[in-house]
């Protein structure tokens, strides 16, 4: 499969102990409406952002408490010590279409 032997050529982590992971969380389930915890859909939302070269995901209406669309955004970045492993520091969250140009951006 494509995307899990890209992922696991590349590895990518969020900045799990940092505020802005805290915030991702906090925007995320303000608006998720899923039974299953964030941290058993990180890895699957890694993948995805690794494998379509993408700093954003989207939260479709269908698992939203509101029923609109989201996106979340991310800065996307190679470590320093090991520019192998690219990591997701969290921006924001934006309600409704995509956001045109601002904050979103496909890897070269």
């Amino acid at each position: 499969m494509r995307m899990r032997s890209e992922f696991e050529k590349n590895s990518a982590q969020f900045d799990y102990f940092s505020k802005n992971y805290e915030a991702f969380e906090d925007d995320f389930y303000e608006v998720a409406k899923v039974t299953v915890p964030l941290a058993f859909l990180t890895d699957d939302i890694l993948k995805m952002m690794v494998a379509g070269g993408l700093n954003f995901f989207k939260l479709s209406r269908d698992y939203t408490s509101d029923g609109r669309d989201y996106y979340f955004l991310f800065e996307r970045s190679a470590q320093n010590d090991n520019p192998q492993v690219t990591n997701f520091k969290y921006l924001r969250r934006a309600k409704g279409q995509k956001p045109a140009g601002e904050g979103l951006q496909v890897a070269k």
